[in-house]
């Protein structure tokens, strides 16, 4: 058993390193957790539960009877012959072997019990490995493991973990029975989007994306928080320089100002300083403003090309779902002309 470990585990980290190396696409199912989650696998369970208690009741009520058996014998022993308490101990050892082959038959190593399990989850998992396979076709993957399987995978990164995929494949499965042609092309629409959604490498992506996104709007808004600052810097100047004009003209006005003659010299002289400075302070506004225009437009020029490429890959995944669905067609009309 040992050996056995060592060499899946060999074999495994082999594959996952040449996996990495040659950029081969790699994932992993659980299949005891799909099962546990497929739709039909609860009733199939259940199912077997019922037969398994039925079981039981039959072997407990055997049990029963051998006791009961015995507490007699035990209580009529002393008025029994040999020969009559020796039928009966043989009586109850025929009981006793009956009961252990029936034990056997239902709940051994290849009784009733692992019999039925293995013939009620069977279909269960011809869904599932149908599942995978068209998963790992669609997506193009190049190994999908089980996890639950003999090959003991002693780490695995999330982000390889395709089960719920498959749950998704076999639940759509058990839906697309009952609707018509319009909902079904509806649903297989939401489907796409829905693959398309938990996509662990389109999930990486959009991540990263967003990231960059969240790191540009940020750049973005301290310098409009900066300008606005500038703004409001510059506006509060600007209202101090007139009213220190405003007060040296009025200054200027009082009869007790020794230099009268130059003052309204020196007033205008400040006047056109402080209108300078206005225009000064305008100006470069103007420009941050046009900067920052020209700025949002190249935002808006690169959100609009990301969308662009985004639609495009979605047609290219459903044009692709258009050629595989075609295939299909083709491949089952051949079967039925080879049939005919």
């Amino acid at each position: 058993m040992r050996k056995h470990f060592l060499i899946a585990l060999v074999t495994l980290a082999s594959t996952f390193a040449n996996a990495q190396a040659k950029g081969v696409k790699v994932g992993y199912i659980d299949m005891d957790y799909i099962l546990e989650k497929a739709p039909d696998y609860a009733e199939a369970k259940n199912q077997l539960e019922q037969k398994a208690q039925t079981w039981k009741q039959e072997i407990e009520v055997k049990k029963t009877e051998i006791t009961k058996l015995k507490d007699n014998l035990n209580t009529e022993k002393v008025l029994l012959t040999k020969e009559l308490i020796s039928e009966r101990e043989e009586e109850i050892a025929f009981l006793e072997k009956e009961l252990l082959d029936y034990q056997q038959k239902r709940f051994g190593p290849n009784g009733d019990l692992i019999i039925q399990k293995a013939t009620l989850i069977k279909p269960i998992q011809d869904q599932v490995f149908n599942a995978v396979q068209d998963i790992a076709e669609g997506k193009k993957y190049d190994f999908i493991f089980d996890k639950s399987s003999d090959m003991s995978m002693v780490f695995a990164a999330q982000r390889f973990d395709i089960s719920d995929q498959v749950l998704r494949v076999l639940v759509r499965a058990q839906k697309k029975e009952q609707l018509n042609k319009k909902q079904l092309k509806e649903q297989e629409k939401q489907d796409a989007a829905e693959d398309l959604k938990n996509d662990p490498d389109q999930i990486e992506r959009q991540k990263k994306l967003d990231d960059k996104k969240a790191a540009r709007q940020k750049i973005v808004d301290d310098r409009k928080k900066a300008v606005e600052e500038k703004r409001k810097a510059a506006e509060e100047a600007r209202k101090k320089l007139l009213e220190e004009n405003d007060a040296k003209r009025n200054k200027a006005k009082n009869p007790d100002t020794k230099s009268g003659e130059t003052a309204p010299a020196s007033t205008a002289k400040e006047n056109n300083k402080a209108k300078n400075d206005s225009i000064a302070v305008a100006k470069k506004a103007a420009v941050e403003q046009a900067r920052q225009k020209t700025q949002e437009e190249r935002q808006k020029l690169i959100e609009d090309k990301k969308k662009a490429l985004e639609e495009r890959r979605k047609k290219i995944l459903e044009d692709r779902e258009k050629i595989k669905k075609e295939r299909e067609e083709a491949q089952k009309k051949k079967a039925e002309e080879n049939k005919k």
